[in-house]
């Protein structure tokens, strides 16, 4: 079987078993609601590991706090395309993905139901492209095997690094690894290069060399960062526990601003790294609140959307470009998917 029949057969299966969890929640959700009114709703977050405020908000029980009559459930996954999977699948209703696969999730063929409310970090230091040593500039990536998740925000940056270094993408061997499969093959002296991000990216520094990291990236007009999605039909239902949720990330972003080593100690406990590891790895993010999400330059405000929307735009005509997606929504579209009423309510 070929290598992309492999990874249709996996796809297929995966999302035939997120179905299965997805309909047995709902299930439960129905039988909930029959005992006489004092069912309880069932929140599935979508978390990744990654060294930002929502760990925080896990590690504290910030959400659990908030909404004590809802059972909140945290699903790990490893990248922004498998989360894009889990809500096809109908398996989550709130989650955080990278800009490039929530652009995806946006555009032709997914299309997904969903809308941006928050913004998790601006991706700076903590998503690089390493090499091995002997390897000193991206253009020698040629004919070399490279690691990235599909679909990630790493991905995107990686062929835009190509690109701006002139290497033809279909010239570079690009696999398809998740960080930890990426760091195992690393280990084992099967890829030449990596485009993954902390906490493996870390690991991947200690015998490589960087040759491009996602905030130089940024500053060349790639800016990536990692989005909070929510499913429409979610945010429709449950407008108390979309407010509760922006709350929670907020009162987060505000402790890691004010208080950093004690952010750094929920991380790091969620992570299993010292503190000291998860200081290092959250200053390399950029965190915004809820107040500052409103800004012109993010989200923005209702009837006025931030130029995230010219952001996801500009990406999704990149990924055109590499046939990513089908089609390039208009800005008009990205626009509406931001949900600027709801940052504004929790904002306000």
């Amino acid at each position: 079987m070929s290598s992309s029949s492999i990874r249709r057969a996996v796809l297929l299966a995966t999302t035939a078993a997120l179905t299965v969890t997805g309909v047995t929640a709902c299930a439960s959700d129905a039988a909930d609601k029959k005992t006489g009114g004092q069912g309880r709703t069932t929140v599935r977050i979508a978390y990744q590991e990654i060294p930002n405020a929502d760990l925080v908000v896990k590690d504290k029980r910030f959400l659990e706090d908030a909404l004590p009559d809802a059972d909140i459930k945290w699903v790990k996954f490893d990248s922004g395309g498998d989360v894009n999977t889990a809500v096809i699948a109908g398996s989550v209703d709130l989650g955080l993905a990278g800009s490039s696969p929530v652009t995806k999730g946006l555009s032709a063929p997914l299309n997904i139901p969903y809308k941006v409310l928050w913004i998790h970090d601006l991706i700076g230091d903590n998503e690089a492209l390493v090499a091995r040593g002997g390897i000193t500039d991206i253009k020698q990536l040629a004919g070399k095997k490279v690691a990235t998740p599909f679909g990630s925000t790493s991905h995107y940056s990686l062929l835009a690094a190509l690109q701006g270094a002139g290497v033809d993408p279909s010239k570079v061997n690009v696999i398809d690894l998740q960080p930890q499969d990426a760091l195992a093959a690393w280990k084992r002296g099967d890829i030449d290069a990596a485009y993954v991000w902390t906490p493996t990216l870390t690991e991947l520094e200690k015998d490589g060399k960087v040759l491009v990291t996602s905030r130089e990236l940024a500053d060349q007009g790639r800016r990536t960062a990692d989005l909070g999605v929510v499913t429409t039909a979610f945010a429709k239902a449950h407008p108390e526990i979309v407010t509760a949720w922006l709350k929670a990330e907020d009162k987060a972003v505000k402790l890691a601003k004010s208080d950093p080593e004690q952010a750094a100690a929920s991380i790091g406990k969620q992570l299993n790294l010292p503190t000291a590891d998860a200081l290092a790895q959250l200053k390399q993010l950029v965190l915004l609140t809820a107040a500052e999400q409103t800004g012109a330059d993010y989200l923005g405000k209702p009837g006025a959307p931030g130029k995230l929307a010219d952001n996801l735009n500009d990406a999704a005509a990149f990924l055109k470009s590499q046939q990513k997606i089908d089609a390039v929504p208009d800005a008009a579209a990205f626009g509406a998917a931001l949900a600027v009423e709801e940052l504004a309510r929790a904002a306000g």
